[in-house]
């Protein structure tokens, strides 16, 4: 494991460990930070906790039709 990478999220700090590139780590961290402001901007809701679900519930939908639009895409290869 390498040395811990510091990012700021939503306004709070967390050092995170692992094998990940640290530029990547950063550039993750910004996306779910913006996606924890995109929420709470929407919503007007100040509940930190609240916001991350409803946050990761929206990252949750982006992957799952992403997902959806590959195995189309691979179904429309293999015919």
């Amino acid at each position: 494991m390498s040395k811990p990478i510091k990012v700021q999220i939503f306004d709070q700090s967390y050092n995170l460990g692992g094998d990940l590139d640290e530029k990547y780590v950063h550039t993750l961290a910004r996306y779910v930070d913006q996606k924890m402001r995109d929420v709470a901007e929407t919503t007007k809701m100040v509940d930190t906790q609240r916001v991350a679900v409803l946050a990761a519930l929206a990252i949750a939908d982006e992957l799952q039709t992403l997902r959806a639009e590959r195995e189309e895409i691979e179904g429309k290869l293999r015919d």
